[in-house]
Parts: structure tokens; sequence; C-alpha cells
């Protein structure tokens, strides 16, 4: 009896360890089944996959032969199983981005531990058949913990649906009370994040503003950010709005209620589940859509294509070309910063930026032109973008190892944006120049072609170059040599960890490195 308890213990722990990392990449899947299955089809090795199919089948026999035999054998069975969960959870611990234990993860935990200690304590209190399979049930559970990570996320499935509708209905609530709020929506293929924060810290020489943090864009991220962050005396909400279906936008929308719009891109973001180009823009303009309502404001970034293409009427355009009332104009740019002339309707300002890339000059036009529309005026405009400072892992410039310069872009993930990136290395002039990076990802069957074109430009400025994934880096490698790059200088890293020793064997203080694209694990292979 007491091995039969041991064994059964020592399931419930392999179980619970091999859940870690199979939350963890239902997470970075963002909890849909699909996603997360594709990663399973596409990372499932084959020889574990046979070694714990032969656990279970060892384990069936066992309980076929008799009970002795069945409960001489689980303890071998499990350990086995112990190791595959230990295995399991050392990835989570070495990965990029680590499972975050939220309500919602504890949730499916509790229900999935609670699932293994059932099956084993019935199966220890009952005989005959019952017990052969309940036990077998524990073994096939503990070994494939994919498969209870599934069955928990489904069994959950009402739950959290009745959870997200309370705590979106609290935050509506919440907004609707506080009278004269204005909210303002920021989307866009990219340089939404960016964006954001720039007209955050414009709009606060004026009112008191409140943003949506990090990269909280999705509909639980932005009611999160308003039942814990809204205060009775926030004037101005700035939302920021993310999607990769059909219709995001629009459910965000109707949490927010927003009074004007900010777009700062549409391009192939996401086109595994947007499929077109054209359902990313119908998408992003779901908030334009949303704002024409309440007779506000849209404005859009007219230097992009299909922005200017596609123009509605309502939509005031801003960019770098004369025509347009909100504009950039006369921009000199190097490797400290960016100065240009900022026009606003009728007023000219002269203005600099310690922000790098032209990308960034148009997020400031974008986000000037929106503060300027509300009220805030051209010298509290001037003094806040002289503030800016990067944001977070979008083109930040930082000391590394061995004395050098790192370019962390870690958070772009875009084809133009990658592009721009790029020529922001090319800036510095006089060093070395390296770029570390897995490509692009989530662009459908344009996926070859655009990291191909990156490996392409890449080639045209860098020195040297390391690529992560040895699959993945196909492309890369493609755009590079095909376009003379000498093979020599072009390295490629199963991992980050392992690009970095190689970036760190010859980078000294005359080096300069670009980290482009830092993908969570769920796409590195």
């Amino acid at each position: 009896m007491i091995i039969s308890v041991i064994a059964v213990i020592i399931a419930v722990v392999s179980g619970f360890l091999g859940l870690i990392r199979q939350y963890q990449m239902l997470q970075q899947n963002s909890y849909f089944a699909s996603r997360y299955s594709l990663w399973l089809k596409n990372n499932t090795r084959l020889m574990p996959l046979i070694l714990k199919g032969i656990i279970v089948v060892l384990a069936l026999l066992a309980a076929l032969l008799g009970e002795n035999t069945l409960k001489e054998s689980l303890t071998l069975f499990v350990t086995v199983a112990l190791y595959f969960g230990w295995r399991a959870a050392a990835l989570n611990s070495s990965s990029i981005k680590k499972l975050v234990y939220t309500a919602r993860i504890k949730r499916m935990l509790f229900f999935s531990v609670s699932l293994l200690s059932t099956l084993g304590t019935l199966g220890l209190l009952l005989n005959g058949t019952s017990q052969i399979i309940l036990l077998t049930l524990l073994v096939i559970l503990s070994v494939f913990p994919e498969l209870l990570c599934l069955i928990s996320l489904f069994a959950l499935k009402p739950c959290e649906k009745l959870i997200a509708r309370y705590y979106i209905n609290d935050a509506k609530k919440l907004l609707s009370s506080l009278k004269g709020i204005k909210v303002i929506g920021v989307t866009g293929s990219y340089g939404k994040t960016g964006t954001k924060y720039i007209l955050t810290r414009i709009l606060s020489e004026k009112y008191n503003v409140l943003c949506t943090p990090e990269s909280y864009n999705t509909p639980m991220g932005v009611v999160r950010t308003i039942r814990e962050k809204l205060r009775a005396d926030t004037e101005i909400f700035v939302c920021e709005m993310g999607a990769k279906n059909v219709g995001d936008i629009k459910e965000i929308c109707d949490i927010s209620n927003p009074d004007h719009a900010l777009i700062t891109s549409v391009g192939p973001q996401h086109l595994e589940t947007f499929k077109s180009i054209q359902n990313v823009y119908k998408t992003k303009f779901e908030l334009a859509d949303a704002v024409a309502k309440k007779d506000g404001i849209t404005l859009a970034n007219g230097d992009n294509k299909i922005i200017k293409d596609n123009k509605v009427n309502s939509t005031i355009l801003y960019g770098t070309d004369k025509s347009l009332p909100f504009r950039a104009e006369n921009i000199t740019a190097d490797r400290t910063g960016s100065c240009f002339d900022l026009v606003l309707g009728d007023e000219r300002i002269a203005v600099s930026t310690k922000l790098l890339g032209k990308h960034n000059v148009l997020n400031i036009v974008g986000a000037a032109s929106m503060a300027y529309s509300l009220g805030v005026s051209c010298r509290q405009i001037a003094f806040a973008i002289s503030r800016l400072n990067p944001v977070e892992h979008r083109l930040e410039l930082k000391s590394s190892v061995g004395g050098s310069l790192l370019i962390d872009d870690a958070y772009n993930a875009n084809p133009e944006g990658c592009i721009e990136a790029v020529n922001v290395l090319n800036s510095f002039s006089g060093l070395t120049k390296v770029i570390i990076t897995p490509g692009l990802v989530e662009l459908g069957d344009k996926e070859y072609e655009y990291n191909k074109a990156l490996g392409k430009a890449a080639s045209e400025v860098c020195d040297k170059i390391i690529l992560v994934g040895i699959k993945r880096s196909k492309p890369l490698v493609d755009g590079a040599l095909e376009n003379g790059f000498n093979k020599d200088n072009l390295f490629v890293a199963e991992s980050f960890k392992q690009a970095m020793e190689i970036y760190s064997s010859f980078a000294d203080k005359n080096t300069v490195v670009l980290l482009e694209n830092d993908l969570p694990d769920n796409y590195l292979k």
C-alpha cells in the first residue's frame, strides 16, 4: 500500500511539473487551443513521444497482469514520468518568457492537480477494473501533461467566460462613472506602444493622464488597467488596442467607448490569423468606426501607403508630405537622436528628441497632432518632446559586453520597423556593426519573403550577422548570402544564449549590436 501511495504522489508531482511547461506555451499562445495545438504539432519530438507511449503501454500491461504487478510496477512508470516532468519544468526556468502565474493559470493548475489527485486517491481505494482504469488514466495524464492542459482549458472555459464578463461589466461601470473623461484609442500594426507613451507624456503637460501599461492591449489588459489604475481625477485615458483577428478592436472599443482615435499603421502583421492586409485594415479602422459615432477625431499615419490609399473623409492624416496639415519637415538624424520642424496646422515649431529612427519621428508627429487638437500648446509640446526617453526594448541604447554598444529593439516585430532599425544601426559609422535576430513571425505565406528582405538589408549594413533558430533562420541566410555577404561572418545559433556567446567572443568598445525581435519561446525552433 505504501508503495502505491508513493507512486500516486510521484504521478501527481510529475504531472504538475509537466504542466508548467504546457501552461507556459498555452499562455504565450494567448490561451487559444488552435494556436497551442499548432505549437505542439511543430515542437513535439518523436523519441520522447515514443518513450512516453511505451510507459503508458507498460502501465496498462502491468494492470492487466494483476493487482500486485500493477502496484509494484507503478512506481517505476511514474518515476520515469517524473523525469519528463522535471525536464519540462526546467525548460520554463531557462526560458526567455517564463510562465506568469496569473489568476487564470492558478485556477487551471488547481483543477489539474485536483483531477490527478482524485484519480490517484480513488485508484487506491477501489479494486478490480475500476482501479485499473483510474490508475492507468493517472499514468497517461502524468506522462502526457499536454492532454491535461487541454482538458483543463476546455473544462474551465465556461467559468473563465463568466469571470471575464463580470470584470468587463465592472470596468465599463467604473469608466462611465467618471464624467468628462476622454478616452483616446491608439492602434496600428506597429508603432502603437511607442506612440501611446509619447502621447501620454505630451498630454501630461496639461492633463491628468492614464495609459495602459507596457503591452496591455488585449480586452482583459484594458479591463485590468481600468479596474486597478483609473482614478477619480483622471482626465484622459490613453488606451492601446491590439488585434490578431477581425473584431478584436471592436471588442475593446465596446469596453472603453473611445472619444478619439490615433491609427499609427496598417501592415503585414499577424497574417496567419488575419489572412489578408484588407482584414488588417478593416480591423484597425474598427476604432475609427467607433469614434465616428461620437463625432470624435481620427488621426492616421498618411505616410502609410495602405492608409493613404484607403483614406475616408472623416480621417485626418499626418506624416511627412507637405500637403498634410500635421507633418514633420527638415528632418535630420544621427546616432544621438532627431531634429525636425513640427507643423501643426498654421503653427510651426523646431523640436529635437533623443529617439532614434524615422518611425519615431512619425510617432511623435501623430501624438503631437492629437495633443494639439486637444488644446496642448506648442510650447508644451516642444518641451515634452525634448524630454522623451526611448520605450524599453524599442531602439533603446545600452552598454553591453566588452564595452560594446547595444541597440535594444527586442520588441520590434514588423517588416518596416526592422528595416528602419537596420538603418539606425547604419548611422553608427566607424564601429563594427552586428545584428542578432531570429527574424519575423506571424506573416503567413509572406513570412519567407519579408525575412529574406531583412537578411538582404542586414547584409548591406552589418559586418557580422548572428541569426537565432536553425530552421527559422533559412530565409535570412538566403537573403544575406544571395546579396554577396561573406558566409564566414554569418553565424546561426540555436538560442539567444548561444547567440550572445558568439557575440561576446569578439565584442569590444568599437562594436555596436542591434538586437532585433527577441521572440518568445513558442516561436523559437
